[in-house]
């Protein structure tokens, strides 16, 4: 059994009832306890109280330091973690989110559509301008170039992260139509490859939402999104709070979030109690220990499909996203999290020593001293361990491992 699987295995030990959960936490956490007991240290010379920090560093099945491991702190975008285990756990890698586009009445020779235009939402979170654009040219295909009725949306339809449906219809109502685009729309149209064609699906009638399709209704097309996977690594690389909704919306909501996250990875209740799926506002509090846990239950349930966290996190020197301008170790895979006076940090560093898996997550003022300390903080690891010389193969994007 390779180094990895026996780490993750050993992580995951942590849903046993035996496990490291159940007892209490290891009273000599490591070599590296005095590291985080200097930094915690430097921090309340600066004025950070140590209640407000906590710290969990492991590889493999040990505990290499820790600072209130245990404790439920303000996870910020930490709860994106749980939020991305839950979608894979309920939905799998590869789902994808299905917008139908029906019509009532008959369609003339001269593409008019006498009746209304449906869409039926599927809780499709990555649905903007561009996909606009591809349905209004399917439906030009069809050959509908006017609708006499209504757009009437039914279901979960979201466009352009905007989680009001009525506004959604009214965003994708003239994105349909090109003569009807605003600026950021022909921006966007700007990045389609050349020779896309303008779709021109004019709506005569307004916008409005209703509760079922009727029964006359027939399917025109179907618009797919990309794949689950594909669709969490934009949500985290860029740490959009509306997919993230979106995601735990489709999922049942923020309790069952957190109900499946905690299952998956064997965490206690006590440990990750959640309000929402994004990470906005403090009620969102996980424990450090936990953090490394949803971590750890990604990756056991990527591996399983050739993929990796790589798949669905920022690997530090490879993606762009809100981690791009930190200065933080080369081939490290996190997420990160921010609200007022509060700065997390979670994921995995390859080190040529092992993966060692990390949790920060501080609290005060002001937020660059926090980060200042977090970059330095895993900097040192990485040096002391040995930072390896290539990304290694089980952390790189859709490989087995």
């Amino acid at each position: 059994m390779s180094r990895w699987r026996r780490g993750v295995r050993a992580g995951v030990g942590l849903l046993s009832a035996a496990g490291l959960w159940l007892g209490a936490l290891p009273s000599s956490p490591g070599s590296l306890q005095p590291q985080v007991q200097i930094h915690l240290a430097q921090l309340a010379r600066r004025g950070f109280s140590p209640r407000g920090q906590g710290v969990w560093l492991q590889r493999g099945d040990q505990v290499l330091g820790q600072h209130q491991g245990s404790t439920p702190l303000p996870a910020a975008s930490l709860t994106k973690v749980a939020t991305t285990l839950a979608a894979l756990q309920q939905l799998g890698p590869q789902h994808r989110f299905v917008t139908t586009w029906l019509a009532t009445g008959p369609l003339t020779a001269k593409g008019v559509l006498q009746g209304d235009l449906w869409v039926l939402g599927g809780g499709d979170p990555f649905f903007v301008w561009e996909e606009a654009f591809l349905v209004g040219n399917a439906l030009n295909a069809r050959g509908i170039r006017q609708v006499r009725g209504d757009l009437v949306v039914v279901g979960r339809f979201y466009m352009n992260f905007s989680l009001d449906v009525a506004r959604s219809g009214a965003l994708l109502q003239r994105g349909l139509d090109a003569r009807r685009w605003p600026p950021e729309a022909q921006i966007q149209f700007q990045t389609l490859p050349p020779g896309t064609p303008k779709p021109q699906v004019e709506i005569l009638g307004s916008v409005r939402i209703a509760q079922q399709i009727p029964a006359n209704a027939q399917v025109l097309l179907r618009h797919e999104s990309p794949p689950l996977i594909h669709l969490l690594k934009l949500m985290n690389l860029y740490s959009n709070n509306s997919m993230a909704e979106m995601l735990a919306t489709a999922v049942g909501g923020a309790d069952q979030v957190a109900q499946l996250a905690r299952e998956a990875a064997g965490i206690p209740p006590a440990e990750l109690q959640l309000v929402n799926g994004s990470g906005l506002g403090v009620e969102n509090r996980i424990s450090p220990r936990a953090s490394v846990a949803l971590f750890q239950a990604i990756q056991l349930l990527l591996e399983k499909q050739g993929l990796s966290l790589a798949d669905a996190f920022a690997v530090v020197g490879q993606d762009g996203g809100v981690l791009e301008r930190r200065l933080l170790p080369e081939g490290m895979i996190a997420k990160s999290g921010t609200l007022s006076g509060i700065s997390t940090l979670a994921g995995v560093l390859p080190t040529e020593r092992g993966d060692i898996w990390f949790a920060l997550m501080n609290s005060g003022a002001p937020l660059a001293d926090l980060r200042a300390w977090q970059e330095q903080f895993l900097s040192q690891l990485q040096s002391q361990y040995g930072a390896p010389a290539t990304l290694p193969e089980r952390w790189r994007e859709g490989r087995s491992h």
